[in-house]
């Protein structure tokens, strides 16, 4: 069955509901969790990735949609155990976003006579009356028998192109890759699952070089999730569009680099540009092969203990290197729009920054001698203000393993106590400048907090089931739902809560109205209570008459629905 999704028509609902006209109508909260649902039914996106999902069902007797949709409104609440999918139905607002036909309608528990839900289901098979569209044990058997790799080769292949359907690939070509690592229980039955030495940093540690009996080094059990993530220089946006959990043993390096490829096999080349990672995904061959093949230049920096990190830090005793202060680049500025201040407003403005520049240029000819007398060498104990210096030296070959010609920008940090602190950044591209290598490489941090955003407020590592089947589908799912509320935001252009934890976004986008939707004809509306009683009073006889009938039907079946419930 495919989705069929209800159309907004205000016009074609207000016009039938004067006449007298209606299928159904319902008393909802217009809330972010049924915006976010109608956006995406509405532009198709459930559906596509549905169309493509690998089933492990050879009969379909409940859509995949569904299960989709189901997938993704336990996700957003973070609710990790199917058991809780009745409870999330009745409070968030994917039943609302479906409509009465598909999704349901309330109705009163006729024992207990608390609210609840009458849906119409897809099949014939049940003896009590549905309270869900489906079962919560049939979203568990489903993502259960879910073969792992097909799972990971779908989410690979359809988010990409999900993006790229929606427009939103930045046209500057900015991908992150990075590996993290899920903790899991001490519980040897979690499948694929390895038992790590880290550090109090939670960092891996060789267990053969440290000393065990320290108190710092603990052992977890773990997976590791390896992911390539899409940003832009404002971080206004992070979608994940590749993702794969391995366990926690294997290198990350090999895993990554395939899922560049993969991506760039479901959205074909020009897409991907620019690809930053850190030193443990350093790869001198994937590099050259990116560069060559695939018209991807890296960001990487070095290892210490690399020939070349010692070939680029001598080029600057050469006679003639040159330094030059770096000056991050800034993001070019929104377009200009017509300013929503008052007049009043602009001019109180216009005159605080006027004092605020005379007053600066008061205060500079204070500062000048103080500095003209400075001595050249700092006293003991002095402090001088931090700078970062940067030299760049192109068409570098000294790295055997990596067949194309780098550019070193090699990044030499002055600390307060005049201290300095050399390390180096290579790149496969010969069109940026020092700053810009720099500057897009400051973007990989932004990984962390994503990384801290999925662990600590989605729940990405609690983990209900050991089957790795079901780990696996835990984290793509939480991710996907991730990826497609930053792109729900993005298209609402409310960039400003991308980088947020999703719950304080909830919070801003909850004030919302309580409003009464009305149904006709696979179309509806929804008005103000306000709204909705005017048009009622206006309504003249006999369609006044015809429409109360109809009210008198809807009234009696909300507590008629439900014949045969399960007790609660």
């Amino acid at each position: 069955m495919d989705l069929v999704a209800f159309q907004y028509d205000r016009s074609f609902v207000l016009d039938a509901l004067r006449h007298g006209d209606i299928d159904y109508l319902e008393h909802i909260t217009e809330a972010a969790e049924a915006d976010w649902f109608r956006h995406l039914i509405r532009r198709q996106v459930i559906q596509r990735l549905a169309d493509t999902y690998p089933s492990p069902r050879k009969k379909e007797e409940v859509p995949v949609w569904i299960y989709l949709a189901s997938e993704l409104s336990l996700k957003l609440h973070g609710a990790q155990s199917y058991h809780a999918f009745p409870r999330i139905l009745r409070s968030g607002g994917l039943i609302e976003a479906l409509g009465p036909e598909m999704g349901g309608r309330k109705t009163r528990h006729p024992e207990t006579n608390d609210v609840t839900l009458a849906c119409p289901g897809f099949n014939d098979k049940n003896d009590y009356d549905r309270q869900t569209p489906c079962d919560q044990d049939f979203l568990r058997k489903f993502a259960r028998d879910t073969e792992a790799d097909a799972l990971h080769t779908w989410f690979n292949r359809e988010v990409p192109r999900c993006l790229r359907s929606l427009g939103l690939f930045d046209a500057e070509g900015l991908f992150i890759g990075d590996a993290s690592y899920l903790f899991v229980p001490d519980n040897e039955r979690y499948e694929q699952s390895d038992l790590l030495w880290f550090d109090e940093h939670n960092h891996p540690v060789d267990a053969d070089k440290v000393d065990l009996r320290n108190q710092r080094y603990q052992q977890h059990r773990c997976y590791k999730l390896v992911s390539l993530i899409h940003v832009n220089r404002k971080r206004d946006f992070f979608f994940v569009v590749a993702a794969r959990v391995v366990s926690g043993r294997r290198h990350e390096s090999p895993i990554l680099y395939e899922l560049v490829e993969e991506v760039v096999r479901a959205v074909h080349k020009g897409f991907i540009k620019v690809l930053i990672v850190d030193r443990g995904l350093i790869d001198g061959e994937r590099m050259g092969y990116l560069k060559q093949k695939l018209a991807i230049d890296t960001i990487v920096p070095l290892r210490r203990n690399m020939d070349l990190y010692a070939d680029a830090v001598g080029l600057t005793r050469l006679r003639g290197f040159t330094w030059e202060p770096y000056v991050p680049l800034e993001p070019a500025p929104p377009v200009a729009t017509a300013s929503p201040r008052p007049a009043a407003v602009e001019k109180r403005e216009a005159k605080r920054q006027q004092t605020l520049a005379q007053r600066k240029a008061e205060a500079e000819p204070k500062t000048e001698p103080t500095a003209a007398a400075a001595p050249t060498a700092a006293p003991t104990g002095a402090t001088l203000a931090p700078q970062t210096l940067l030299g760049l030296g192109r068409g570098l070959l000294s790295w055997s393993q990596c067949p194309v010609p780098l550019t070193a920008v090699v990044n030499r940090e002055l600390d307060e106590h005049g201290q300095t602190h050399d390390w180096v950044l290579v790149s496969t591209t010969d069109g940026f400048s020092a700053a810009q290598i720099r500057s897009t490489y400051e973007l990989r941090p932004a990984i962390e907090e994503r990384h801290r955003q999925y662990k600590c407020f989605w729940d990405l590592t609690r983990m209900h089931s050991c089957a790795f089947s079901l780990v696996a589908n835990q984290a793509l799912m939480v991710l996907l739902a991730y990826t497609l509320l930053q792109a729900h935001l993005v298209l609402r252009q409310r960039q400003n809560l991308t980088g947020g934890v999703w719950a304080r976004a909830w919070q801003l986008l909850s004030p919302t109205l309580e409003v009464v939707a009305v149904y006709y004809r696979q179309r509806f509306c929804l008005l103000t209570l306000a709204e909705f009683a005017r048009i009622l009073l206006d309504i003249a006889e006999p369609a006044r008459g015809q429409l109360r009938e109809k009210l008198r039907r809807i009234e009696r079946a909300q507590y008629s629905l439900l014949e045969t419930a399960r007790s609660p």
